[in-house]
């Protein structure tokens, strides 16, 4: 009768154990759910509004050249040659219509794609994938009249978005899996075991949980620097990107290191001195053991410079006694001078520049400066 009592305690001991870590991964999986269908959205918004820039810019950039093209001649070869070529080099802008005194010309990527000709007129087709951006400007070109250039870009990106759709499905697979593998532990667990000494003595011994606590983000700030935590990073910089971008300010990505050993308050501590010297400390993320990263909106690259030299120069005196080794403390910067990229291409330019200040004997802040025109130049092929 003892050991009949025992299994009986073990079996509810048991049951309790699954049906509390059953509540923690159904939790689980409703978080999942909910970070894949809004990580889902903020890309796909992101993605939309990032496209509406490129096109202004490209519509901008065609237009130019149609006015310097049309300077020299209205609608010859040359001039049909370069709208072609400008056409086919951008990545949002799917036709154009130009009227001039001696009528209306289209220029399409895909012949009747996106034009229509209604009465010996040219007009846009109107479909739900483009964008129902206005994009219509004046071309003042020296003895001629009422010429003008509009066109029509596509709203959407499909190869993005079905990368995006891919990996979303990819989270929800993943937590119907392990959904369904918790339910097909607990009912093999269920199943009704020989009443036996053996099995009771096995319901005395420690059930071992197979779901440990996770070591991911949890709030807005780690509590070891009180900074962002490192995973937030990407997102946020891609979100200043595409604020600045619109608005058309410059920033600077900050990377810094510690090379030689500190422990967590002095990390803590120099985390301070970092929100104190640079931004706001919702710019401010953790990198690593023992590094920083700095997302300063509004910030050149001369100016990012010259504040992380301050920043060094204070850390030093503070935590190294005033010692100019070149090890105590690395830097690596990048801005978006005036580009139109995203936070993976800033990222990697940055930790280039901190990977090579961190292995040149000569100095302890490198910069990625870029050139523009090179930029450009390196955009159109690829597109």
């Amino acid at each position: 009768m003892k050991i009949q009592k025992k299994t009986n305690a073990g079996a509810d001991s048991g049951r309790r154990a699954f049906s509390i870590a059953g509540t923690i991964v159904a939790a689980v999986c409703i978080a999942i759910y909910l970070f894949a269908l809004v990580q889902a959205a903020i890309r796909i918004y992101f993605n939309i509004d990032e496209r509406k820039i490129t096109a202004d810019n490209e519509f901008t950039y065609i237009s130019n050249m149609a006015l310097s093209a049309g300077s020299q001649s209205f609608m010859d070869d040359h001039f049909i040659q370069i709208i072609n070529n400008a056409l086919s080099s951008s990545r949002c802008i799917e036709a154009l219509i130009i009227t001039g005194p001696d009528g209306e010309y289209a220029f399409e990527h895909r012949q009747g794609y996106a034009v229509t000709w209604v009465n010996n007129s040219p007009r846009f087709i109107n479909r739900i994938q483009f964008s129902k951006q206005i994009f219509h400007r004046p071309l003042p070109i020296a003895s001629l009249r009422n010429v003008n250039i509009s066109a029509v870009a596509t709203a959407f990106d499909f190869i993005e978005f079905t990368k995006i759709l891919k990996e979303t499905l990819v989270l929800i697979l993943v937590g119907f899996a392990l959904a369904f593998f918790t339910m097909l532990t607990k009912l093999l667990a269920g199943k009704p075991q020989m009443n036996s000494p053996s099995a009771a003595q096995d319901d005395y011994e420690p059930l071992d949980d197979p779901f440990e606590e996770s070591s991911g983000p949890s709030g807005l700030y780690s509590p070891r620097s009180n900074l962002g935590w490192e995973e937030y990073t990407k997102e946020r910089l891609d979100s200043e990107l595409h604020r600045c971008a619109s608005t058309e300010q410059d920033l600077t990505l900050i990377f810094m290191e510690f090379l030689v050993q500190i422990d967590d308050d002095q990390y803590k501590q120099a985390a301070e001195e970092a929100v104190s010297s640079f931004t706001s400390k919702d710019l401010l993320f953790e990198k690593g053991r023992n590094g920083i990263s700095v997302i300063y909106p509004g910030l050149n690259l001369e100016a990012g410079i010259a504040k992380s030299q301050k920043f060094r120069q204070r850390i030093i005196e503070e935590f190294f006694s005033g010692n100019t080794d070149k090890d105590c403390l690395c830097i690596g910067l990048s801005s978006r001078s005036g580009r139109l990229l995203n936070a993976d291409r800033l990222i990697l330019e940055a930790s280039e520049a901190l990977n090579r200040a961190i292995a040149d004997p000569d100095t302890s802040i490198i910069a990625f400066k870029s050139n523009l025109e090179k930029y450009r130049n390196f955009i159109s092929r690829k597109n």
